[in-house]
């Protein structure tokens, strides 16, 4: 059975050497593009440059440039935290907006594979990992609302007209001009969880303050940056 396995792992190893391809980019740096894929199905690419003391390792910033563009900000400081504990734990850092890695040629096999399993961390860290991506959108709100001067009190209990509470992100309280509003945040919403959260709404607000309308914050167009503010 070991003799077996062995065997199957002799082949998987030589479709990985034979899936790797190298292409030189110019006199400095060589590209390696690699069968390990990215959310979007495209082959992992990195780039090697020859140095003095051994070698340095870079993704060019595609990682962090395709977060961006996805709407992923990394503007805040929490998310910046969990981007730098997710590269400290191989080793990895953050020159600007690009990975990069130094490796000698004793290490280079292990520095290789820490370095794409930091860019497939990364690369996925944002969009499958859904607690963190419920709290990092409501600290996007509350840096939002914070940064437009607008009053508010977090973390409001409302009972409703079935007796039954109801927990709602924020409040702000009522101006000359508009009315008191309801406040709920959802990192992604689906389709049930936020008819209920405007159902829960209503009927809070009709019990409670008898306030015609409130607003609802989310990001409702995946792949957006921008905070949506929808009123009902």
């Amino acid at each position: 059975m070991i003799d077996e396995i062995q065997s199957l792992m002799e082949q998987y190893l030589q479709w990985l050497k034979d899936k790797t391809a190298l292409k030189q980019i110019d006199k400095d740096w060589v590209q390696v593009t690699t069968p390990h894929l990215d959310r979007h199905n495209d082959c992992l690419q990195f780039y090697i440059r020859k140095e003095a003391n051994g070698f340095l390792l870079s993704d060019d910033g595609y990682i962090i440039h395709d977060l961006i563009s996805s709407g992923c900000s990394l503007d805040s400081e929490k998310r910046k935290a969990l981007l730098k504990m997710t590269l400290a734990g191989f080793g990895v850092q953050l020159d600007g907006e690009t990975l990069i890695l130094k490796a000698s040629a004793e290490n280079f096999a292990l520095k290789k594979h820490n370095f794409l399993q930091a860019m497939l961390a990364v690369n996925d860290l944002f969009y499958l990992a859904s607690p963190y991506v419920a709290n990092l959108f409501y600290e996007d709100v509350v840096q939002w609302l914070d940064h437009s001067d607008i009053r508010y009190t977090p973390n409001i209990k409302f009972t409703g007209k079935s007796g039954f509470d109801h927990m709602f992100d924020f409040v702000i309280p009522k101006s000359r001009k508009q009315p008191e509003r309801i406040l709920q945040t959802l990192g992604n919403p689906k389709k049930m969880p936020s008819k209920r959260r405007f159902s829960n709404g209503r009927i809070v607000v009709k019990t409670v303050r008898s306030i015609p309308n409130y607003l609802f914050c989310s990001i409702i167009a995946k792949r957006k940056s921008q905070l949506r503010r929808l009123t009902h």
